[in-house]
């Protein structure tokens, strides 16, 4: 069952000096936490093991365990009991971190815009990119549907389409599976 989300601002201490970026800073600027996010948004896993096999940056499963604590205690995350086996833990978005899309969309596209990054992956940022605030916000709403009721996740939604154009594009890469 899902756990409530809560409401207001997040559990997060004001940090040294109380400077809105600072803080986002403190809270996302780790190495790994806004990767745990992106797979968690863009890839949607919500399993540990999940996340840990799949993590292309190769997170040691003590960081993701550290992570995923660390994104729950802070309120972009819930750990909820997972219905399907009892000893499983699924990882789901909070409204706050349902609203980071638009930060990882001009993050993504920034990156496309200004480093050497993989084709395969550069078709995803400069996909959401060009859709803009419209299409942030049918995604926002599809991951909230998914992640905040427990709806099951959309075949013919905005993650269905950047996930096609990503496997369309690593089709096209030698060497990428």
């Amino acid at each position: 069952m899902l756990q409530p989300v809560p409401s207001g601002k997040l559990p997060v201490s004001p940090g040294r000096s109380g400077c809105p970026i600072n803080m986002t800073v403190e809270l996302l600027g780790d190495r790994w936490s806004l990767i745990v996010l992106r797979d968690i948004t863009f890839g949607g896993l919500t399993h540990f093991r999940e996340l840990l096999n799949a993590s292309m940056e190769g997170i040691a499963s003590n960081i993701l365990a550290n992570r995923l604590a660390k994104l729950v205690e802070a309120g972009l995350l819930t750990r909820d009991d997972d219905p399907s086996h009892r000893q499983k833990v699924a990882y789901h978005l909070t409204e706050a971190a349902v609203q980071l899309v638009p930060v990882m969309a001009q993050l993504g596209a920034w990156g496309a815009r200004w480093l050497d990054t993989a084709p395969e992956l550069t078709v995803r940022a400069e996909l959401l990119a060009a859709g803009g605030p419209p299409m942030w916000e049918r995604f926002m709403a599809e991951l909230r549907a998914t992640h905040l009721t427990g709806a099951p996740a959309r075949t013919d939604g905005v993650l269905a389409e950047l996930t096609a154009a990503y496997e369309e594009a690593a089709a096209r890469q030698p060497g990428t599976p």
